[in-house]
């Protein structure tokens, strides 16, 4: 087996990691008007895209790099903590996800992989945001704690639902472009 990256590969990763930046910067609102600093965004959506084509190593290789990119650029006020947060949160998201499609690559597969990503990436958001949250925003742990259930955990399980279905229904159809087949 052949684990070079071909240029096609580095090139769409690239364009996928490009794509990324600009939906963050283009497209973020609040889905909890109760805890609108917590926005959506569809950033996710290429980086799924690029598990999927290309196995969850590719995948988490371009969460690192476009968690640093968006963390200097149109995320800079949430520093090194933001960046921190989108590796681990997008990071555990497409190494489940790209680790179950990749054994069987079928629309069931998919589903599955996707539906495991996001709870994973949910899951970890708890854990992350207790951990950081309350260094960001300079709160104790129990304010952080009393936001779980009413904001911190709905939210996490929206943004990764919302990126996980519309990566379903964008992959297939667009595969073909990425990979070249």
């Amino acid at each position: 087996m052949n684990n070079k990256i071909s240029t096609r590969q580095l090139v769409s990763m690239a364009m996928l990691g490009a794509i990324s930046i600009v939906l963050v910067s283009a497209i973020h609102f609040p889905l909890i008007p109760a805890a609108a600093f917590l926005e959506y965004d569809p950033a996710d959506i290429p980086i799924l895209i690029c598990a999927f084509a290309y196995g969850p190593a590719a995948g988490f290789i371009l969460t690192a790099v476009v968690s640093f990119i968006q963390g200097m650029t149109v995320s800079a006020q949430s520093g090194i903590i933001g960046i921190i947060m989108h590796i681990f949160a997008t990071g555990c998201c497409v190494l489940v996800a790209g680790n179950i499609y990749k054994r069987n690559k079928t629309r069931k597969t998919a589903i599955l992989a996707l539906a495991c990503g996001a709870i994973t990436q949910t899951a970890a958001m708890v854990v992350m945001n207790m951990i950081f949250t309350p260094l960001f925003m300079g709160a104790p742990l129990e304010v952080v704690m009393s936001m779980m259930v009413p904001a911190i955990i709905p939210f996490n399980a929206m943004k990764a639902g919302i990126n996980c279905v519309i990566t379903f229904f964008l992959y297939k159809s667009i595969s073909h472009l990425i990979k070249g087949h």
